[in-house]
């Protein structure tokens, strides 16, 4: 499925009107898993079958704003601004190479938001706060967080509805992933009680290494149905695209890797519709409960 014929669709700007975005934080305290690359091929993907797409790059080394085509030099407003209050989301919010699909770009400043936040007593909840500012409605937000269980993750996992965790199948992946579960349960007991893991997506898949083969029976049998069915494979034109500042998407719609991030995002989809359709089938259920007992 070509990523390339987009239909850009107008935003909605009156809050009332859309109902609020999913958000996802993109989360691995492990680095190199294939999580950037997750979050920006995924919301290429989201976008080309059109979803208004946010993705906010809480990661530093900025590279989720560089692999959307966005230059340095285009970004005056940065998530650094955003966590401290000097810019809203609406300013923040900078157009990429994706129809569809905006960006609030990291910066290097990033590297000192714990600093500048510690004297802050809502310092976990400052992106929560802005996201539910925003007059500007998106279908998907998308955080890319980066590689530690920093302020900036614990900021993301406040903020949002659900964690995909992108897993590389190499040998300590489970001892990873062990770690970052337990972190997804303090945040849920402490900051965020509706915090869900939205999935686990295996990345880097390589079917002529027996031990990709073995991580993935390990993980689907410790994890189940949390797994998603779509696996992405180790591809060389995903490794090029950022470097063209294209989404795999773009640069190459046809490779294996961009199959797979479009099989991704239709799985996604098809989870959150379930997902929604099990709340409102529990909501009419309590209606009814409460109606039968007045």
């Amino acid at each position: 499925m070509s990523a390339q014929p987009i239909v850009s669709q107008s935003i909605n700007t009156d809050p009332s009107a859309s109902p609020a975005p999913r958000i996802l934080a993109v989360a691995n305290q492990k680095g190199g898993v294939g999580k950037t690359t997750t979050t920006i091929n995924l919301g290429t993907a989201l976008a080309a079958i059109g979803e208004r797409v946010l993705l906010i790059d809480l990661d530093p080394q900025g590279n989720a704003s560089t692999g959307l085509g966005v230059d340095p030099t285009d970004r005056e407003a940065s998530a650094y601004e955003l966590l401290l209050d000097e810019t809203d989301l609406d300013n923040a919010v900078v157009k990429t190479v994706v129809p569809n699909c905006d960006l609030v770009a990291s910066s290097m400043d990033l590297l000192g938001i714990e600093v500048a936040l510690a004297d802050n007593p809502r310092r976990l909840h400052r992106l929560k706060e802005a996201l539910e500012a925003a007059t500007v409605r998106y279908n998907y937000v998308l955080i890319d967080c980066p590689p530690s269980l920093n302020m900036l993750t614990l900021n993301a996992m406040t903020a949002a509805n659900a964690v995909l965790v992108p897993m590389q199948c190499e040998f300590f992946a489970l001892e990873g992933l062990s770690q970052l579960l337990k972190t997804i349960e303090q945040v849920r007991t402490a900051l965020n009680p509706g915090l869900e893991i939205q999935g686990v997506v295996l990345t880097m898949y390589d079917p002529r290494n027996n031990l990709s083969g073995q991580v993935e029976e390990d993980v689907r049998t410790h994890l189940g149905e949390r797994v998603y069915k779509t696996v992405i494979p180790r591809n060389v034109r995903i490794s090029e695209a950022p470097s063209f500042g294209q989404p795999a998407l773009l640069y190459d719609h046809k490779c294996a890797g961009s199959q797979a991030y479009m099989r991704l995002a239709s799985e996604l989809i098809q989870r959150e519709r379930q997902l929604n359709a099990e709340l409102t089938a529990a909501q009419k259920t309590t209606e009814e409960g409460e109606n039968h007992g007045g």
